[in-house]
Parts: structure tokens; C-alpha cells; sequence
């Protein structure tokens, strides 16, 4: 098994940073909502993180960077996109959870 770039603490750290995001599970795995929708959760691969993104922001990364986003087809047409955690850095991760959030009405703002 490959060695992850991100750990699940970084994950939870990012994500638990933000003011009204919950930790919880879904399918088994580690997942982070917000008001009750799903931001974030690591795929039972143990490799890659689903990240609601939104379809434009979902278009750009595929376009981007096919390298680290990608799609199966559970997610085709979703607004959706998994990212491989030996290649998404911390930085991206927190933008990507933080555009996550502003999806939502009354988007998360940092607890910092």
C-alpha cells in the first residue's frame, strides 16, 4: 500500500478547523458534514479523500490536474471529486474544504 502524503490527523485538523463541521462517518469511514451535508470523507480505498466540491470546481480539477482528482463512476454527475492523499498537500485541502463549506448557506468560517 502506498505511503499517504496527508495523514488522517492533517485531515481532521484541517477539517475540524472550521467553525460548525462535524466529524462523523460514512460507509465506514471517517467523514466531515457540515449543517448535516457531507464535505469530505476518506474513500474505503484508505488512499483518497471524497470532496464536495461543486460541478465547475469538479470540471477545473479534472481538467487541471488528473494527476490527483479523479472520478469513478459512483461519482459520475455528482458534484463530487476524489483527490489522492500522497498527492494533495495541506494547503489545497483546506481550500478545497473551505469552498466545501461556502456550497452551503451561511458557509463555515475558520475557529481560528
Amino acid at each position: 500500500m502506498a505511503r499517504r502524503k496527508l495523514s488522517l490527523s492533517t485531515i481532521r485538523r484541517v477539517a475540524n478547523a472550521l467553525a460548525g463541521v462535524e466529524e462523523g462517518t460514512s460507509y465506514g469511514t471517517p467523514a466531515w458534514r457540515f449543517k448535516g451535508r457531507l464535505l469530505a470523507r476518506l474513500h474505503q480505498d484508505g488512499q483518497s479523500l471524497v470532496l464536495k466540491v461543486g460541478n465547475r470546481t469538479r470540471d477545473h480539477l479534472l481538467e487541471a490536474d488528473l494527476g490527483t482528482f479523479f472520478a469513478t463512476d459512483h461519482y459520475r454527475g455528482h458534484p463530487t471529486v476524489l483527490a489522492r492523499l500522497d498527492r494533495l498537500n495541506t494547503s489545497d485541502l483546506r481550500k478545497l474544504i473551505e469552498r466545501a463549506t461556502a456550497i452551503h448557506p451561511s458557509g463555515a468560517r475558520s475557529k481560528r
